[in-house]
């Protein structure tokens, strides 16, 4: 993913709502969605009867099989016992396993990636990882109960889309894609797509208009993002 910030705290891909944090006057998040930072913790609530569909292809039943695992590591993390620092270790492995965190990075910066000097790019990889990290560990205790169906998967020409439906109790049930990039292969995550809105498409706009705001400068939303951290990190 990285990550749009999620919730209230964080400039990566999040999702949206009353809570969202302004950047400079700019609410970040103006769709109402469900963000890769919010998503992903929905895989770690797997039921153990967790129902898996048919697949239209070899690689796409690969990709299902794909999410089911991750989830089932994300499982194994938040249910050890142990300090939060090293659940969140835990949690930052998986991550960094089974995420493209450094492409939903640069695509979310969209243009200005090729703008910005090598140093900014590898401080704002770092950061849009660590808020992943952070926000991850912050919304995992709203999953809770959190039914998961994997349905059937698609490919297409940047990968898998595997459909799941996700129902949260006292919640009605979403439909969420995720998209998964060589699936055959070394399958990453490289999207979620929540009721037909692709959240990293979602944050690329939100950066743009950011940085727009802030004479398109780099440095401002490192800034921003390093303050957040601070804050929440």
């Amino acid at each position: 993913m990285s990550a749009r910030p999620d919730g209230a705290h964080a400039v990566g891909c999040q999702g949206s709502g009353e809570d969202t944090p302004r950047m400079g006057g700019h609410m970040l998040n103006r769709r109402k969605s469900i963000s890769l930072i919010a998503t992903l913790p929905v895989v770690v609530v797997l039921p153990a009867a967790l129902s898996l569909r048919a697949w239209a292809s070899p690689t796409g039943e690969r990709a299902a099989a794909f999410i089911k695992a991750t989830g089932e590591k994300l499982v194994a993390a938040i249910n050890a016992t142990g300090p939060v620092d090293q659940r969140r270790q835990e949690l930052a492995g998986i991550i960094d396993a089974d995420v493209d965190v450094n492409g939903v990075a640069r695509f979310c910066l969209g243009r200005f990636w090729r703008t910005a000097m090598p140093a900014q790019q590898q401080q704002y990889l770092k950061s849009f990882r660590d808020m992943l990290v952070v926000n991850i560990s912050a919304k995992l205790g709203e999953y809770r109960g959190v039914t998961f169906t994997v349905g059937a998967a698609q490919d297409r020409d940047t990968g898998v889309i595997v459909s799941t439906v996700v129902a949260r109790p006292n919640n009605p049930p979403t439909n969420i894609q995720w998209a998964v990039a060589n699936a055959a292969t070394n399958p990453k995550i490289i999207d979620v797509i929540a009721e037909g809105t692709s959240l990293r498409i979602t944050q690329r706009d939100d950066y743009t208009a950011f940085l727009n705001q802030h004479g398109e400068k780099i440095d401002a939303l490192l800034d921003e993002m390093h303050h957040q951290l601070s804050q929440n990190g």
